[in-house]
C-alpha cells in the first residue's frame, strides 16, 4: 500500500490530480499487441515527462509526478484485460478522485489505425477492459478516454486473434507516431479542459487519417 504521506502530498496539492490509466495484458507473451497499445502510451508518456513506473500497488504498475507542476498518477493494471476495473475502482477511491479527473487510455477497432480521439465520457463499446472499469465505477460512464485506433480485423478474422496480434511493420510505424501524438494529447487534457482545445485535436486527427489516404491513393 502506498504511504499516506504520498496521498496527502497529492490530495492537497493546489492541483487535483489526474489519474492516466492504460488498459492491456500483462507479461512478455502480450508485450507489442494491438490489445496493449494502452500500456505503451502510458510508458511513452511516463518517459516523455520524466515519471518512474517503479510502484506496485492495486494491482497495477504505477508511477508518481509532477508535469508543470500539475500531479499525474499513471497506472497499467496487472489484472488482465478484462478485469481492469479490479485495479482502477479502488485506485481511484484511495485517491478520492472525482471521475472527471480520470482518463482511461485503449485500443479501439473502431477507430483506423494509428487515429487517436479524445473523448469527454461514453459507453464501453462492448471493449472488456473499459466494461470492467464501468463496473467498478458502479456504473458511471462519466470519466475520459484517449481512444487509439488499431483498425478492424481483415476479413473474417476473429477480432479476439486480431486483438492479440503484434503489429504490421507498416502499422507499427504508424503507431508510433500516434504514441508520439498521444504524449501530446494527454498534455493537453492536464492543461485544457474539455472543450475546444479537445476538438480541434480529434479534428486535426480525422484529418490526418483523410490524408493518409489521399496519399495512398496517389
Amino acid at each position: 500500500m502506498l504511504s499516506r504521506l504520498s496521498r496527502r502530498c497529492y490530495c492537497t496539492s493546489v492541483h487535483r490530480p489526474w489519474l492516466f490509466l492504460g488498459l492491456g495484458n500483462p507479461g512478455d507473451k502480450y508485450k507489442g499487441t494491438r490489445h496493449n497499445i494502452g500500456f505503451e502510451m502510458i510508458d511513452t508518456f511516463a518517459e516523455s515527462v520524466g515519471i518512474q513506473m517503479n510502484l506496485v500497488n492495486f494491482k497495477a504498475i504505477m508511477g508518481q509526478g509532477f508535469v508543470d507542476d500539475l500531479p499525474v498518477i499513471l497506472a497499467k493494471p496487472q489484472t488482465y484485460m478484462n478485469l481492469s476495473g479490479e485495479s482502477s475502482g479502488p485506485l481511484a477511491a484511495y485517491y478520492k478522485l472525482p471521475l472527471n479527473r480520470v482518463l482511461v487510455v485503449h485500443d479501439d477497432m473502431q477507430l483506423p489505425c494509428g487515429v487517436l480521439r479524445l473523448q469527454e465520457k461514453g459507453g464501453h463499446g462492448c471493449h472488456n477492459g473499459l466494461k470492467s472499469v464501468m463496473n467498478h465505477f458502479r456504473g458511471n460512464r462519466e470519466f475520459a478516454r484517449l481512444r487509439i485506433g488499431i483498425g478492424k480485423p481483415p476479413g473474417q478474422m476473429d477480432p479476439k486473434a486480431f486483438l492479440l496480434q503484434k503489429f504490421s511493420m507498416a502499422a507499427r510505424e504508424r503507431m508510433d507516431k500516434a504514441l508520439a501524438e498521444g504524449v501530446d494529447a494527454l498534455k493537453l487534457v492536464l492543461s485544457k479542459d474539455f472543450g475546444e482545445s479537445w476538438r480541434l485535436f480529434n479534428v486535426e486527427q480525422k484529418y490526418k487519417h483523410l490524408r493518409q489516404h489521399t496519399v495512398i491513393a496517389a
